[in-house]
């Protein structure tokens, strides 16, 4: 049940999508690339909660996967895409507090799926985002920003309108693609965990065996974070002094439903963060 066969298929898959010039046949391989990654996942839940044995040698693990260079613009966004990824794959994620790099917990197989998707996405989010503002379709558009005015009592915030620029362009469209491409993955896993549990030949007793075993998995993965986490607070993707373009927005929104799922790497290499 485990990993080889079922991360070579799943690769083989992500292969297929980033081959294809077609958007259908591309949308339906990385659909069928997360139901496989969401049902394996889901078949080693079940392993664990009926294996005493199995469940001692497999136990949620955490790993520092990098992001990107101190300094580098647009990190944030990067890391909101990986924090998307996670959320589907029932990874949960700390953030470095410069954002150069995050910490995923837990089972080895789900994050192994999240850093294969990341790997492949990131790059496609990059392309889109230069392609855009390549075009020139931002110029012309204008941002809103929360700023302050005045200093100590009488200080009030006031919404600024500017024209766009190509950073504020950059970083709403990538943030835009992060949240749709969470949409689609989200939207991908819970069917896999619909036919999973309406194939549960326990269907007709409640709970199924499969409810039970994902449920215990997120419990596990649960308290293995709130043991080994140090972080404190909560990460946000942006700031409402950061800038709003929903021109840029709209435009980010529709590469990430184009957005095609490719691995040029097998599942369980090293990977860097993006150049």
């Amino acid at each position: 049940m485990r990993d080889d066969k079922l991360l070579t298929k799943i690769a083989a898959l992500l292969r297929q999508a980033e081959g294809t010039d077609n958007p259908h046949e591309a949308e339906t391989f990385m659909q069928a690339a997360q139901r496989l990654a969401t049902a394996a996942s889901i078949d080693l839940a079940v392993a664990r909660s009926h294996d005493p044995a199995g469940r001692k040698s497999t136990v949620p693990v955490s790993r520092q996967i990098a992001i990107g260079e101190k300094g580098k613009r647009g990190l944030r966004t990067y890391v909101q895409l990986f924090v998307a990824i996670a959320r589907a794959n029932d990874v949960t994620v700390d953030v470095a507090g410069n954002s150069t790099f995050v910490l995923a917990y837990g089972f080895a197989d789900d994050i192994d799926t999240c850093e294969t998707l990341y790997t492949s996405l990131v790059v496609q989010m990059v392309a889109a985002s230069d392609a855009y503002l390549r075009s020139g379709a931002y110029k012309g558009e204008e941002f809103s920003r929360v700023v302050t005015r005045g200093s100590g009592w009488r200080s009030r915030k006031v919404i600024e309108t500017k024209p766009l620029s190509p950073i504020t362009a950059r970083l709403n469209f990538q943030s835009a693609f992060a949240e749709r491409i969470g949409k689609r993955l989200n939207e991908a896993r819970e069917q896999a965990r619909a036919d999973a549990l309406s194939a549960d030949p326990d269907e007709a007793t409640r709970p199924s065996s499969t409810a039970v075993a994902l449920r215990d998995k997120e419990i596990e993965v649960s308290d293995f974070y709130r043991s080994e986490s140090k972080a404190r607070g909560t990460w946000q993707p942006s700031s409402a002094s950061a800038g709003y373009s929903e021109a840029a927005r709209r435009a980010g929104d529709r590469a990430g439903r184009r957005a095609r799922i490719g691995a040029d790497r097998e599942f369980g290499g090293t990977r860097g963060a993006l150049e």
